[in-house]
């Protein structure tokens, strides 16, 4: 069992290492909107189909889209408090949170109550373009400013839907309005189903542009999240980005016990973060209860005048309380504290066994830093 523990460690850290250079085999490296299909999937926001490929374009459903869109303002947590009823979806559909959600915070305009979603139709450009427009805080503009500023690129101006009209013009202002490359003058193609390259492009600005100028419910919700717990010396914060360094020390509590005597190197150990790990303005990097987990890296029993026992960890991933699963490399020697007496002791005769339970703390000391998104916790990889 410790043997297919190891296996398992040992492929997972391989898997994260590799998703820097994850690719469908379905999106060339030159394809319009490979680089944000490859950041999106990187962040958990799409996902591919089952045999590995991405089919960039295929169509995207409206629940499909909902969900999405709220992974990539990262507010899956966000509680909601009074749900809209729809005649077309029950509280244990699949998307049902998600779109939820998305009505909260102002994405999509909140219907009637008992008025259909149609969450299996395919979204539109408008409906998506919409969405992202609506996830911002933008200057107004009138309907003739739109046409004037969608004119200068567009030649389908006439065939947008009135409703449309304004958000497409403040998609454009932004650079926001996703078409796909053509060497024709580009269409706005309105009512067209988006495909899930456009979708994954339209999020990725979303995304970006939230992060400066958010709606007012997003910007809530986005704010640093701040808390008491354990001071990272040395963590500093970048607008809403935190970084533990490398050196960093930090402490941990063990699942299980272990010991020099009876504990076995390579042996797999959990652990957890006691309390929060925050910076000195107390915003949280790592929330409590975190899961870490490793493997003991050296272990030698303490012998009477031979030597005294040996007690390493190796950690290498930590799972946050958003479920997301990083490499988290720290490293930590389990060590007694010693009056000078016992100084004089250990050194002459050894023998000295060492042991962590579940109750105790150790501290270990990350080796490669680690950058988080202080306004929902998530590990922001390389």
């Amino acid at each position: 069992m410790k043997k297919l523990f190891k296996l398992a460690l040992s492929v997972l850290s391989v898997l994260f290492m590799a998703s820097a250079v994850f690719a469908y085999p379905d999106v060339s490296a030159d394809h319009w909107a490979a680089k944000q299909i490859q950041e999106l999937t990187e962040k958990g926001v799409i996902v591919g189909y089952p045999d590995g490929t991405f089919h960039p374009d295929e169509n995207v459903t409206r629940a499909e889209f909902a969900s999405m869109s709220i992974k990539a303002l990262g507010q899956e947590h966000t509680i909601i408090a009074q749900p809209v009823k729809f005649t077309d979806i029950e509280e244990d559909f699949w998307a049902y949170d998600a779109i939820q959600k998305a009505l909260y915070f102002d994405l999509i305009s909140c219907p009637e109550q008992g008025q259909l979603f149609r969450p299996y139709d395919t979204v539109t450009r408008a409906e998506s373009i919409s969405v992202a427009v609506n996830a911002l805080t933008t200057e107004q503009i009138s309907d003739i400013k739109a046409k004037e500023v969608l004119s200068k690129k567009f030649n389908d101006v006439n065939e947008v839907p009135q409703w449309f009209l304004v958000p497409a013009g403040k998609a454009e202002i932004l650079n926001m309005l996703v078409t796909i490359p053509s060497a024709s003058k580009a269409k706005i193609e309105a009512d067209r189903a988006a495909t899930r390259a456009e979708v994954t492009a339209i999020l990725y600005n979303m995304m970006e542009q939230a992060k400066l100028n958010p709606n007012a419910k997003l910007a809530e919700a986005m704010k640093k999240k701040t808390g008491d717990g354990y001071i990272v010396e040395n963590a500093f914060v970048q607008g809403s980005v935190g970084t533990i360094p490398a050196g960093a020390i930090l402490p941990v509590k063990l699942s299980s016990y272990i010991d020099s005597q009876t504990s076995k190197a390579g042996e797999i150990y959990t652990a957890s973060a006691p309390e929060n790990y925050i910076t000195k303005d107390k915003f949280i990097l790592v929330y409590k209860g975190s899961n870490l987990k490793g493997q003991l890296l050296d272990v030698r029993s303490g012998k009477w005048f031979v030597r005294n026992g040996v007690l390493v960890l190796d950690n290498s991933l930590l799972t946050t309380n958003n479920d997301q699963t990083v490499p988290f490399n720290a490293s930590a020697e389990i060590t007694k504290h010693r009056n000078w007496f016992m100084k004089i002791v250990r050194a002459t005769l050894k023998g000295e066994k060492l042991n962590a339970t579940p109750e105790d703390i150790i501290y270990i000391k990350l080796l490669k830093p680690i950058k988080v998104d202080l306004t929902n916790g998530w590990i922001l990889e390389e």
